[in-house]
């Protein structure tokens, strides 16, 4: 899941300075867990926009607009009020803002209300953390299920760093050194052996950007 957290308005409302009429997209998936783009959020930022002066002429919420079949159904239904607007408002990740820029074809200016936070597992309680880098060269079948590269301030590959105290993090000492977390799964399910073999530094060619994956060539 991509967390994204709503932009503080004022930054809003002044990227909208020349911008009056107004159409808001969604997102069904990611940015309505958690609360910063489903519903909502969209009520409430018509509200907001429409006490500054501004005009929202429709909006949609699609079930995941960086998919561009779902982006363009949706913009689709809605090509009156679209085509109205001088700009569109997109309250997603930074995936679902680019999605409905290469996907709209009125080409408004495509402005972002959220800021994109991390990917991240969420708890049975809703609460969001993040636990994969999407680093290209995944480690956690010899780290078992636990992500260095993630939990390790440092990245780390081969064990904590000589600032690792009584369990603690060097670097935030109220967090768990993520190797010491690494060493007591694996003690307990009796790998401390694999801790013996060096891990080479981390091919950076798998996690240089962007990234495309081509499946319909």
């Amino acid at each position: 899941m991509i967390i994204s957290q709503q932009k503080p308005r004022e930054e809003l409302i002044a990227s909208l300075k020349e911008y009056h009429k107004i159409f808001l997209v969604g997102c069904g998936e990611c940015a309505t867990t958690c609360k910063s783009g489903g519903q909502p959020e969209l009520s409430k930022m018509q509200v907001d926009l429409e006490a500054k002066g501004k005009t929202v002429t429709g909006f949609c919420i699609p079930s995941a607009p960086c998919v561009a079949a779902q982006i363009k159904m949706e913009l689709a239904k809605n090509m009156k009020a679209l085509r109205e607007a001088e700009a569109v408002v997109v309250l997603a990740c930074g995936l679902g803002v680019q999605s409905v820029k290469d996907n709209n074809r009125f080409a408004q200016a495509i402005i972002p209300a959220n800021n994109t936070m991390f990917g991240a597992v969420m708890d049975a309680q809703g609460n969001f953390y993040e636990k994969c880098s999407m680093c290209g060269e995944c480690v956690l079948d010899v780290t078992e299920g636990i992500c260095p590269v993630t939990l390790c301030a440092k990245g780390l590959l081969n064990g904590p760093c000589g600032g690792m105290n009584k369990g603690k993090c060097e670097v935030d000492n109220q967090k768990d050194c993520a190797w010491v977390l690494i060493y007591k799964e694996l003690e307990k399910n009796n790998k401390l052996e694999s801790l013996r073999k060096i891990r080479l530094p981390r091919d950076y060619e798998k996690s240089s950007k962007p990234h495309k994956l081509l499946l319909n060539k």
